[in-house]
């Protein structure tokens, strides 16, 4: 990813542009062929040598072309014709946000793919689901990460989508008119570069289309921060289902040496929060004044960069922790267990409203013994069967039937399915 950044890669995409902007000029009869043939073997430039005419010039394309033109001579005339410098700058800036999208996208399919294997080997595995933190109903792990794949593929659909949003060039001119150079330039050097012309554009490409791409990636950034989250809370002492895993000689801490602290979950969620920082900046580019000023230039030498640099680590730190995350079943098992059961309580009260109980009445009677259990005096099964109420409705069998955990998961098979069968 940082390639694709350096300027390097710039500099060159600049090249190719003007290079293929004279040959649709050639073509229109506007470039001899013999001073086109020169210009395509004698560009070239130095990137120490455009930096030095910068620090004079004080402008990029300025500098890199006259260094440029430094080699070509006297046909150099030719380049850059009836161009500004954003034609330039942002055909090639929609180059290097293409490659970046398909970096992400292979990113993307790797993650998908390990929470694919992970959800299937623990389809099975059973643990607590927890809603306000707080013991809820059974799930599976498998269940979580199939959740946690579905998202990975719709951040997928995004960036398809950002990738061909962002695929926009032009060649139109200081105001977008077409004043110095016909359309038919722009459609060349666009189909060349594996773009689309933009169907109409001021100085600059509207800056929507940045605001939208470095959205998809905070979207992603947020889903990474999501599944962390989570990752950190299953890590918790008290909880202790899962867990990064800790190699050998690792340290969690210089004054304890018993810490194993879930790291990595903890910089994945610090760092979504610069990702997002960064789309707030790119939706403040969008307002420019009139045609165009240079106040979203600065930014996005910053935020494209970064965001797409940074979303890349996110995504592979991410696909790394979960595919060597520690999983505890024991602890789920213990986990389940601890609330006295409890956590079937919405069975027994629907099974009440079945024998003809009023759903106020059922609620009353499967809360009063919930609670008595979570104070701690005694097994939520067993202070049912003791009120009188319960035995009037249900036979022994009846009451132990709605403690069935295989009831909770019958449609696991249904919804994975349903989540794998679109990948």
């Amino acid at each position: 990813m940082t390639r694709i950044w350096d300027q390097k890669n710039k500099l060159d995409k600049w090249l190719a542009i003007e290079l293929l902007a004279c040959e649709a000029w050639a073509a229109l009869g506007e470039i001899p062929t013999e001073a086109l043939e020169q210009i395509k073997t004698g560009a070239r430039y130095e990137p120490e040598r455009v930096d030095q005419l910068e620090q004079i010039v004080k402008h990029d394309v300025v500098a890199f072309l006259t260094n440029v033109g430094e080699y070509i001579g006297d046909n150099s005339r030719y380049l850059h014709l009836g161009l500004t410098s954003s034609d330039i700058l942002d055909t090639a800036l929609a180059m290097q946000l293409r490659e970046a999208a398909d970096i992400i996208l292979d990113d993307l399919a790797g993650l998908k793919k390990v929470l694919r294997d992970k959800a299937m080997a623990y389809k099975d595995l059973v643990m607590i689901g927890r809603t306000h933190g707080i013991h809820a109903e059974p799930i599976t792990l498998g269940w979580k990460l199939a959740l946690w794949y579905e998202e990975a593929r719709r951040n997928y659909e995004r960036m398809v989508r950002a990738k061909d949003v962002i695929s926009y060039g032009k060649l139109s001119g200081a105001v977008g008119t077409f004043a110095h150079v016909p359309p038919q330039v722009e459609e060349y050097v666009c189909q060349r570069c594996s773009l689309k012309p933009a169907p109409i554009s001021s100085q600059i490409i509207q800056r929507d289309r940045h605001a939208e791409f470095l959205s998809a990636l905070a979207i992603i950034a947020t889903s990474i921060d999501k599944f962390a989250t989570e990752l950190r809370h299953l890590q918790r002492t008290e909880v202790l289902e899962a867990e990064e895993f800790f190699s050998e000689g690792q340290k969690g801490s210089s004054a304890m040496p018993h810490k194993r602290n879930p790291i990595t979950a903890e910089q994945l969620c610090g760092l979504a929060r610069l990702v997002r920082s960064y789309s707030l900046a790119a939706l403040e580019n969008i307002p420019l004044w009139h045609e165009r000023d240079i106040s979203h230039s600065s930014v996005e030498r910053v935020i494209l960069p970064d965001s797409t640099i940074l979303v890349d680590y996110m995504l592979n730190r991410m696909t790394q922790l979960i595919n060597s995350l520690k999983v505890y079943p024991e602890s789920m098992k213990a986990n389940l267990q601890k609330t006295r059961g409890v956590i079937f309580s919405q069975k027994v009260l629907l099974e009440l409203a079945k024998k003809g109980l009023s759903r106020e009445k059922a609620y009353q009677i499967v809360q009063k013994a919930a609670m008595a259990s979570w104070q701690g005096q005694g097994e939520f099964k067993d202070l049912l069967w003791a009120d009188p109420e319960i035995q009037r409705a249900f036979t022994q069998e009846e009451l132990d039937n709605c403690f069935d955990l295989a009831y909770y998961l019958r449609y696991q098979n249904d919804i994975f399915q349903r989540v794998f069968s679109q990948q």
